[in-house]
């Protein structure tokens, strides 16, 4: 593994796989990307941590295993209007600015599953906009142009993770922070269902609606950050429980798109504000989803747009105003003066306008899940168009408002959504699509995502790798002395017999699945209940598997410990590849269950009263 290329892509699974190899030194690398932070240039961020910091962090991390954390020395950034008790909090107003006792609930759990926050990230000014150049710290470049809009209101974040400056970064979305900087910088920006992941710790611009987001390059690193993010908070009231039924186990990178019911606005409520290239490749990404098997719906966007509207245009906008109203009310003129003009006119809204608006955006509501609950998952672009600086300077309101043409309307209505690079302009700039649903359909936006990236494998941020890279990188990173075994029973992660690897040294390389030729069974005993894998030649079907890497040395004492009707040999993965895997001999499906049907053993166990450890 090039460590060069590490340090442009810094896909999780590469460092960690590097870290592991003792290819990098996780303590060498992080302080180099530190330096790379601080020698920054495109006004990302607003402070970093020192030398002195990390070294805290580093002597916590190095206590720990990287097999018990998952973020294991992965560095990320925090929009700064989230609180790292390391540094203060500035909501880019440097009046305003304070130091916090602890940190955010969120960079908590981050921090806990491993992760580094390198620093705190430049942001339009108390999250009130989405152009990214509304701060004192100066408007963050775009990572393409520097002469166009990052996206905002969490700019520095965006540009962060497609610079490859940190593997991911948190940002927030009120109306739409969290999509409009990934779509004009190719990256991945998942707003997930409001209050999924804990606001507490967090400068709220509209309480009600506030979401904290998650950048990276990929729909997978976005999963596992999600999966370590979503955790109820008591401390927050707008918190909610996750379902089952959205968990992380849900995220299926393979999962087809045949079938999938996609709605798309009429032609006549799309707007691209005179930007042609723009149209030109949301009707290719349309056809690409055609090509994949997805059903294309037509469908009335009206009542999401007049939804939108409510947003700037009804009584939220004094949310923003409640936010800071001490602040702002000593002195409105240490805020810039286009943010004095957005929350300086809150107050001309009365009560009365409040419940009416209220009740308007119920009636809204209402139209729209209807329009929904016929659909998977609607398809808009993420902006219709990108501006120069220069063009929102001379225009601050209005252009920043055509950003939000296709974002302002999630967090009022209560859906989740995913922004995905979708191709490049003749410009240059990148182009990103949109993909949104009701609320807990976040995983499965995540797996329609990740086949969207399969199939387009476009660039990664601002560099020159691709998905596909960071796949084949892993897929040969077993060197001599090691051995890639897959398991899809008593074995995975979370099982009996997951610890038969780990103490071997064995670690996790990928969750995947076989190739379609496979049938599987609930063999008879137990406990520890065990299923049999076996390949057919007609009525197979794809299965859940784990593939797991361990030294080529405990290989011997692994293998005797596997009882009939069980062995080792070759499975077909969904890839093409093979590898060693668990199989079973076929006389034992005479006393088993057919369980093809659940696609896994975790499908399967979880249909029982027991529980998978046990």
């Amino acid at each position: 593994m090039d460590k060069l290329m590490l340090q442009q892509n810094m896909n999780i699974d590469l460092l960690k796989a590097a870290y592991r190899s003792g290819e990098l030194n996780v303590k060498t690398f992080l302080k180099e990307k530190l330096v790379q932070a601080k020698n920054d240039t495109s006004n990302v961020w607003i402070c970093t941590i020192s030398e002195e910091q990390l070294d805290q962090m580093l002597t916590v991390l190095e206590s720990k295993s990287i097999d018990e954390l998952p973020l294991y020395g992965v560095p990320f950034a925090a929009k700064d209007n989230i609180d790292f008790a390391m540094l203060p909090t500035t909501a880019a107003c440097e009046a305003y600015s304070f130091q916090p006792t602890e940190s955010s609930s969120v960079v908590k759990l981050l921090i806990e599953a491993g992760a580094i926050p390198l620093g705190k990230t430049n942001l339009d000014q108390f999250a009130t906009g989405l152009v990214g150049v509304r701060s004192p710290w100066g408007a963050v470049n775009n990572s393409f142009d520097p002469d166009y809009v990052s996206g905002g209101s969490s700019s520095g974040s965006a540009v962060a993770v497609a610079t490859g400056q940190v593997s991911f970064s948190l940002g927030t979305d009120t109306a739409g922070s969290g999509r409009v900087p990934a779509a004009l910088n190719n990256i991945v920006g998942m707003k997930a269902t409001k209050g999924l992941i804990s606001c507490t710790g967090v400068v709220p611009a509209c309480k009600s609606l506030d979401c904290v987001t998650i950048f990276a390059n990929s729909t997978s690193e976005v999963n596992l950050v999600l999966d370590i993010a979503s955790e109820l908070d008591a401390d927050d009231c707008y918190s909610r429980d996750n379902l089952l039924t959205n968990s992380a186990e849900h995220y299926d990178t393979n999962r087809t798109l045949t079938g999938l019911k996609v709605g798309i606005p009429e032609a006549s409520q799309l707007n691209f504000f005179g930007d042609y290239g723009a149209q030109m490749l949301f009707e290719t990404s349309v056809e690409r989803l055609k090509e994949a098997g997805a059903e294309i719906i037509i469908i009335n966007f009206q009542p999401f747009l007049d939804a939108a509207r409510l947003l700037y245009e009804g009584p939220w906008v004094a949310e923003r105003y409640a936010a800071i109203e001490a602040f702002f009310k000593a002195d409105p003129t240490q805020c810039l003066p286009v943010i004095q003009t957005i929350v300086g006119g809150a107050t001309a809204h009365s009560a009365v306008d409040t419940f009416k608006a209220m009740y308007r955006l119920q009636a809204f509501k209402v139209q729209c899940d209807a329009i929904l609950s016929e659909l998977d998952c609607v398809l808009t672009p993420t902006a219709g168009t990108a501006y120069r600086i220069k063009e929102v300077e001379a225009d601050p309101i209005q252009l920043n408002s055509n950003l939000g043409y296709y974002t302002n309307f999630m967090n009022l209505l209560d859906y989740a959504a995913i922004a995905l690079p979708a191709g490049l302009l003749s410009s240059g700039l990148p182009f990103g699509i949109t993909l949104f649903g009701p609320a807990f359909s976040d995983r499965l936006l995540l797996s329609v995502g990740a086949q969207w990236q399969k199939t387009t494998n476009f660039t990664l941020g601002a560099t020159a790798h691709k998905l596909s890279d960071v796949e084949q990188t892993l897929s040969s990173e077993a060197k001599e002395g090691q051995v890639d075994i897959a398991v899809c029973g008593a074995h995975l992660t979370g099982f009996p017999l997951n610890h038969q690897l780990t103490e071997r040294g064995a670690y996790l390389v990928k969750s995947t699945k076989t190739s379609a030729d496979y049938r599987f069974y609930a063999l008879a005993g137990g406990p520890p209940f065990r299923p049999g894998l076996i390949r057919v030649a007609e009525q197979g079907a794809a299965i859940d598997v784990e593939v797991w890497r361990l030294p080529e040395s405990t290989v011997g004492s692994f293998l005797t410990g596997i009882p009939q009707p069980l062995g080792l040999g070759k499975i077909q993965l969904a890839d093409g590849s093979w590898v060693t895997s668990f199989i079973c001999e076929g006389y034992a499906i005479e006393s088993a269950k057919d369980i093809t049907e659940f696609g896994g053993w975790e499908g399967y166990m979880a249909t029982l009263s027991i529980d998978k450890v046990i």
